[in-house]
């Protein structure tokens, strides 16, 4: 196929004039490009006051004002004011659901007022688009009272692909989760919103709900007694971290006291140190500790009421003090609390010093709290990349993992289960934080899950990586993937996967090709962890339906999507959806015993595909975005899985005649590195996330390619991997049996 294709960038910047003719030396410079950008990092612990607003499961905030402000007339205004940070100026997406009248301000813009017909209907969204800042974005929305009630649901207008939560304005908040609101106002603040203002003058502008201080009555109980309560015989514990900054092991004294316990003890780096066994006393501890940070753990039994303990470090010359055992914004003292717990039941002491578990058994499980009115510690993903569990990293990170072992170089694999593993040992506390608080923190996808897109790209890639190490939490949220997808799923009466609804109207009633990779290759991998068989069976079934559907028997290659709506498919042979097709068929071929009974209809369908799409390729190597149209952009991604399959089909003996697909797939590495990688790793040319359409100019024009989209990334190092495999079979053969092809992992 000829065709011009419109250069990414200049010919010599491209990666293929400086990798020395080697091809790991590609896979390395994309690898690492993709890791220094996006280097590993944790959650965000933020504290979180129960008293505020809760988020929903689209995970938009409930702001019932009627129901948290009896006194409200009608008229009055009310409001609510939150923040962002911003990293860059962006278009962000918003919802708002009505109870009233509402305006939206940021940073002193109006950017959304409602209308007659938005606040009749509070079960209705209205979505909007609204400028961000870089740097602090103040959200503020002006809700007027009326007989109707005050107030709405507002957040995210993309809860899957921008699940935000805001921050708590003013000095003494800083750092917590959570929005504030103001008693009812008389009159409108909308001139002086939209005047520049200061943090501090919105703060002293009016009383802010709600406080997140003990009153003095409050304040002079004890610290367990209005953290949590009073109750016979109950446990709770208390964490901080001891530091001590002398270079040599010294004298460290702990001085406090303690009331109403009926036990309390005190553990130093796991050990006992104190134990005391009176309602109330003194504390006095002599350690003997060296440079760094000591845990420190408190132990306490409710005795009677008023019971808590207060404990500092009193220290002569020693440079030592009480820390935070983590890093939790807002948190405004060292201790972590936790409780309250039956004794027999009560976790111990040497399991406490963590913040991916949680605690307790049955109606007692909890996490953290804080010494603040109601509030709690909650993890938060922020990270724009690292800890994301999507369908598009799923496959990135398989292709780190993959690079990782090809090269030797095991830092590679170590960032992409670090990621995963983030994911896999806070699933079990997703869970829980999302019943308990509306909408979770982190993993909203996969805690969340209601579409393949959420679970089966990613977990195929979680189940290759436990192979190299047992990773937390993994086969508990296999096992959930799969009974999602064999259970949950919608499927068409033959058991074919469908999509009875989804993020957005046009996806109702729909299959696409895109969902083989969204199931089949999570399905052959826990075939393989488990050993049913059924897992298997269904994967190839897969293919065989979707055949039936989406197969254009006159070209060899896919439509994208069948719509049930129209009762036919949508006449468009996009390109990464034909490519994902092909490469989940491969990942299943390799793990399907040779005596199945579907593998020879799998294996003809996986040759007619391949006749086909090596007719498609351009001279320069590379496949299209319309794979049938020359003139639409050549496209990263799927030209990478058709490279992948064809030499991955060479080198396990599936193809009948070799030798086309061997220089197929040479010159598309060779179209790659010159024409979609620069010298830096970076990839150009990759297709954007995707919609459908009956239009092919949709897929030409408006469906656009992105700089390092993670859709494409780690599928150009698969297909690096896949070339470096092959290149290195036929030298090896080369020196043997020359037309041995056959070479099964």
């Amino acid at each position: 196929m000829s065709t011009y294709i419109p250069e990414y960038f200049p010919d010599p910047d491209c990666i293929a004039k400086y990798n020395g003719g080697k091809i790991e030396n590609v896979l390395a410079a994309v690898a690492s490009r993709f890791i220094g950008a996006y280097p590993p990092q944790p959650p965000v612990y933020r504290v979180h006051s129960q008293s505020g607003f809760n988020r929903l499961r689209d995970c938009r905030y409930d702001m019932n004002l009627e129901e948290r402000l009896p006194e409200l007339e009608a008229g009055q205004f009310v409001y609510v004011w939150g923040k962002l940070w911003g990293d860059n100026e962006v278009e962000a997406p918003f919802s708002v659901s009505c109870y009233s009248p509402v305006k939206v301000y940021i940073n002193g813009r109006l950017v959304f007022s409602s209308n007659l017909n938005d606040d009749v209907f509070p079960d209705r969204r209205t979505f909007f688009r609204a400028g961000m800042d870089k740097g602090w974005n103040h959200l503020v929305l002006e809700y007027v009272a009326t007989g109707t009630g005050c107030g709405g649901v507002f957040g995210t207008g993309s809860v899957k692909g921008a699940p935000v939560h805001f921050l708590t304005p003013t000095a003494q908040l800083s750092g917590c989760e959570g929005w504030i609101y103001s008693g009812p106002q008389q009159t409108s603040w909308a001139a002086w919103l939209e005047a520049e203002f200061t943090e501090e003058q919105m703060t002293a502008r009016c009383v802010w709900f709600p406080t997140q201080q003990w009153s003095p009555q409050e304040q002079a109980t004890g610290n367990c007694s209005r953290i949590f309560g009073e109750m016979l015989g109950a446990k709770a514990y208390a964490w901080c971290k001891l530091e001590v900054n002398s270079l040599q092991k010294d004298d460290i004294r702990l001085q406090g006291s303690y009331r109403g316990m009926a036990e309390i003890s005190i553990y130093v780096n796991g050990e006992l140190v104190a134990e005391h066994q009176n309602v109330k006393g003194m504390l006095d501890i002599q350690l003997e500790l060296g440079y760094g940070l000591h845990d420190l753990v408190v132990e306490s039994i409710c005795g009677e009421g008023n019971w808590g303990f207060e404990l500092d470090v009193r220290s002569g010359g020693v440079q030592s003090s009480l820390v935070q055992p983590y890093p939790v914004e807002g948190l405004t003292d060292p201790w972590l609390y936790l409780g309250l717990f039956t004794k027999e039941a009560a976790p111990k002491v040497l399991e406490l010093t963590s913040m991916d578990t949680l605690f307790g058994e049955a109606d007692e499980v909890t996490f953290w709290r804080v010494d603040q009115p109601n509030s709690w510690v909650r993890p938060y993903l922020e990270s724009v990349m690292f800890g994301r569990w999507n369908y598009p990293l799923g496959v990135t990170l398989y292709g780190l993992l993959r690079t990782g072992v090809e090269l030797k170089a095991p830092h590679y694999a170590e960032y992409a289960q670090h990621h995963i593993e983030q994911c896999t040992a806070l699933h079990e506390y997703a869970l829980w934080d999302l019943e308990r608080y509306g909408a979770p923190g982190i993993n909203h996808q996969l805690a969340l899950m209601d579409s393949l897109d959420d679970c089966g790209s990613f977990g195929a890639t979680m189940l290759e990586a436990h192979k190299l190490r047992p990773l937390q939490g993994a086969p508990e949220a296999a096992a959930e993937i799969a009974n999602y997808i064999t259970k949950v799923q919608s499927r068409l009466p033959d058991g074919a996967l469908y999509r009875t609804s989804g993020t957005v109207d046009f996806m109702q009633q729909t299959m696409w090709c895109d969902d083989l990779y969204m199931s089949t290759p999570f399905l052959s991998k826990y075939y393989e962890m488990t050993g049913n068989a059924a897992y298997l069976d269904d994967a190839a079934a897969q293919f065989l339906h979707y055949k039936e559907r989406l197969f254009q028997p006159e070209l060899g290659i896919m439509h994208h999507v069948y719509d049930y709506k129209f009762n036919k498919p949508n006449g468009v042979p996009w390109g990464r959806g034909n490519g994902w097709v092909i490469f989940s068929l491969t990942e299943l071929l390799e793990v399907m015993p040779e005596q199945h009974p579907m593998r020879a209809d799998l294996l003809d369908y996986f040759r007619e595909l391949s006749k086909g799409y090596l007719k498609l390729q351009d001279e320069r190597g590379l496949w299209h975005q319309v794979l049938t149209d020359p003139e639409s952009y050549a496209e990263a991604s799927c030209t990478s899985m058709f490279i992948y399959a064809f030499a991955r089909g060479v080198r396990c003996g599936w193809m009948l005649e070799p030798e086309s697909y061997v220089t197929s797939a040479l010159h598309g590495w060779s179209g790659l590195t010159r024409h979609c990688i620069d010298k830096q790793g970076n990839v150009y040319g990759v297709c954007r996330g995707s919609g459908y359409s009956f239009n092919k100019l949709y897929y030409k024009d408006e469906l656009t390619w992105q700089l390092n989209d993670t859709h494409g990334v780690g599928i150009v190092l698969l297909a690096g991997i896949e070339v470096h495999r092959l290149v290195r079979d036929l030298e090896m053969k080369s020196h043997g049996k020359q037309n041995e092809w056959h070479d099964e992992e």
